[in-house]
């Protein structure tokens, strides 16, 4: 079966960036299992595997405009220190702060004085990836995993809806 709308899809993935630096590998772990068409993958890497099939091997390189997007120097910003009451703030710390436009992931990127800089763009924002994939299994969806938008392991989906 060819990957196509609403195939589940299981495959080992390694993606780097453009200084060959790898920012993750399932080879040595579990494979990835997601539906085509649900938003699970960038748009870039889910283009290049319609129409594979198992056992085909892919690389891809992905801009970022198909990625996660362009960095946004806006979304980085200085907020008091004091916003973080009984939290030893360090860099690296997620947070999920409200905003105009919702709730928004935040990482911190430094802290200076009585100020936390934090980043609300994606981690991955900006880069250029390349993905190597390897197919491992193509199959339809069942009705209930489309009905979920997610893949069910063989006792369940491990949720009551």
């Amino acid at each position: 079966m060819k990957i196509a709308q609403n195939a589940v899809v299981k495959m080992h993935y390694a993606v780097l960036d453009d200084n060959e630096n790898t920012i993750d590998n399932t080879f040595d772990e579990e494979p990835l299992e997601f539906i085509i068409g649900t938003g699970f993958l960038i748009e870039g890497l889910e283009n290049a595997l319609i129409d594979k099939q198992a056992g085909d091997k892919v690389s891809v390189t992905v801009k970022p405009e198909e990625g996660y997007g362009e960095r946004n120097d806006n979304l980085t910003q200085a907020v008091p220190k004091s916003m973080f009451e009984g939290i030893d703030v360090e860099v690296g710390m997620q947070f999920r702060a409200t905003t105009d436009e919702g709730e928004q992931a935040v990482i911190v990127i430094g802290v200076e004085g009585d100020e936390v800089i934090v980043d609300g763009n994606h981690p991955l924002s900006g880069l250029t990836l390349h993905f190597d994939v390897e197919i491992l299994e193509v199959r339809e969806a069942t009705a209930d995993e489309l009905a979920h938008g997610h893949v069910h392991s063989p006792g369940g989906c491990g949720h009551d809806h």
